[in-house]
């Protein structure tokens, strides 16, 4: 025995550091991993729900319907059937992927000249006069009859249920009630962190839709309540707006990066400001101090600014005005812009490039057969336009904000003109990897996603600390070398930033202004999901549970 004690004790010196080291992260959250499905929000009874209509035998967008269904009721500052949605869906049969733009027009009646005669001379950031045709209904709908599964009432179950009969009010969410108490018409305060919210008009203008379809809420008595609302306001909005509406199937935009290819949505969404700012990352090799070190950052900020020029230069409804997507995601375009970073100085207002011409909730599911649903949905700011519809409990989106009242510029007011969209969902592949994820967050989405998109390729990440990882956003939403940036980046980093001339303003270790990511990944070789829920919201990436006999 007393020989044995001292080798026993070399070994167990010998492998305490080990283990030690292999149990010290960076992030906090593991990862999903299952062969079942997985459905990541920004709500854990929204993900809860989602992964107990794939257990039934749902598709990814079965799941992914019912969950946002659920987060209308949960987060109604954020999204919900008076929102527009946006959708990335990766068909694992037909190995094909599928965009679908379900972003509403202006009402045939706001026009530019309608407004001025009101002495309006801004798009107004809230109020009647914001609105425009809710799409996340008709989105829903045209993504079920194509890829779902379950029967269409079969998917609103626990999202009536929550309305009807309550739920919690979790932290983060309360604390985007308080920022919005000056909205709160559908609760009349706002409500204490742990309290029973119920919305028993909502309940009913859901099983109206699961019971009646998307006639319900385009032609029906939603229809008829919203034209109700709007005229009682002064505003413009009329049956045929609603009645005339239809989603559009497009075809996603993408560009590689290192290997990987990554896809976003095209105009009248910001999805190129995100692949231009890749591809002027490109040009650079990934810095050896690593994503939160002073070259790393100060590269990343300067490709942001420059990208984000070009997208509020071009970026409009391409109905009506022509961006010139294919000249600005191209390498050479990339380039040109590149070479106007100066290493060692912020530029606080780049102008855009000439190209040659030739408050949201975003999700993400997989389901067991490799099915991926990459989902955005948004009332834009919080509560929308502040309006409520009457008597069925959701609030109208404010996306006509964005709209300019300058006749010249490509994002000009016009009647069933759709305005610039912030809300964009993402999808990379690369070999038998397929991965979906977002970032909500206004402005912040591009920058976000291209971050994300950096962590996971260039620096080894997995998906949750991917999401996790430090990030800066933009200050307002506009460009200028002020940075919102977390604290979690070194001080002294920090300091040499501000030596290239960047403001920065230093948040919280997890700050929502960086917005809420969700992604999953599906391995088609081995066939395992994967999925991370980023901690600066109240969500969860929830597992397919067993249904036991």
């Amino acid at each position: 025995m007393l020989l044995r004690l001292p080798i026993y004790l070399l070994v167990l010196f010998a492998v305490i550091p080990m283990n030690l080291f292999a149990q010290d992260r960076s992030y906090g959250r593991s990862v999903v991993i299952t062969d079942l499905g997985i459905v990541s929000t920004s709500h854990y009874l929204a993900s809860q729900a989602g992964a107990q209509v794939l257990a039934k035998g749902g598709s990814a967008i079965d799941g992914a319907i019912a969950a946002n269904a659920v987060l209308g009721v949960t987060e109604p500052m954020m999204n919900g059937i008076g929102g527009d949605l946006f959708l990335i869906y990766w068909d694992a049969k037909s190995e094909k992927l599928y965009g679908l733009n379900s972003s509403g027009w202006a009402p045939r009646k706001l026009t530019i000249e309608f407004l001025a005669k009101q002495g309006i001379t801004a798009m107004p950031r809230e109020g009647i006069h914001s609105v425009t045709v809710p799409g996340a209904v008709d989105g829903w709908s045209q993504a079920h009859v194509r890829f779902g599964r379950l029967p269409w009432k079969d998917l609103f179950g626990p999202a009536i249920y929550y309305a009807e009969h309550g739920y919690a009010v979790p932290e983060l969410i309360h604390d985007f009630w308080a920022e919005e108490e000056s909205k709160m018409q559908p609760a009349g305060k706002v409500p204490e962190i742990g309290a029973r919210f119920t919305n028993p008009d909502l309940a009913k203008a859901l099983r109206l839709v699961a019971e009646q379809g998307r006639d319900a809420f385009y032609k029906g008595a939603i229809a008829q309540a919203i034209v109700s609302t709007s005229s009682a306001l002064g505003g413009t909005m009329q049956a045929e707006d609603l009645a005339d509406f239809s989603a559009e199937w497009v075809e996603p935009i993408s560009t590689e990066y290192r290997g990987w290819k990554v896809y976003e949505l095209p105009p009248n969404v910001q999805g190129m400001a995100a692949l231009e700012m890749l591809n002027i990352m490109g040009t650079f090799q990934p810095d050896k101090d690593g994503p939160q070190g002073t070259v790393e950052l100060h590269k990343k900020i300067e490709a942001m600014k420059l990208a984000y020029a070009d997208l509020y230069r071009y970026n409009a409804d391409p109905r009506f005005a022509k961006a010139p997507v294919e000249a600005l995601l191209s390498k050479n375009y990339a380039a040109q812009r590149a070479a106007l970073i100066n290493m060692e100085k912020a530029n606080c207002n780049p102008g855009p490039g000439n190209p040659s011409m030739s408050d949201t909730t975003y999700l993400s599911v997989v389901d067991k057969e490799g099915n991926i649903a990459s989902l955005i949905q948004s009332n834009y700011l919080g509560f929308g336009s502040g309006i409520v519809v009457q008597g069925m409990g959701f609030a109208l989106q404010n996306r006509g904000a964005l709209f300019t009242l300058d006749a010249q510029h490509p994002n000009a007011l016009l009647p069933r003109k759709r305005p610039f969209h912030t809300i964009i969902p993402a999808f990379m592949e690369r070999g038998e990897l397929r991965i979906g994820f977002g970032i909500m967050g206004g402005a912040n989405q591009p920058l976000a996603h291209a971050q994300f998109v950096s962590n996971f390729v260039d620096y080894g990440m997995n998906l949750q600390a991917a999401l996790e990882a430090p990030r800066f956003t933009v200050a307002g939403g506009k460009l200028s070398c002020d940075i919102v940036i977390e604290s979690r980046v070194k001080p002294e980093v920090l300091q040499a930033l501000r030596s290239k001339g960047h403001n920065l303003i230093v948040r919280k270790e997890y700050t929502s202004l960086m917005g809420r990511g969700q992604a999953v990944m599906h391995n088609s070789k081995t066939g395992m999901n994967y999925a991370g829920s980023d901690p600066r919201a109240d969500g969860a990436a929830a597992p397919e549970p067993l249904l036991l006999p």
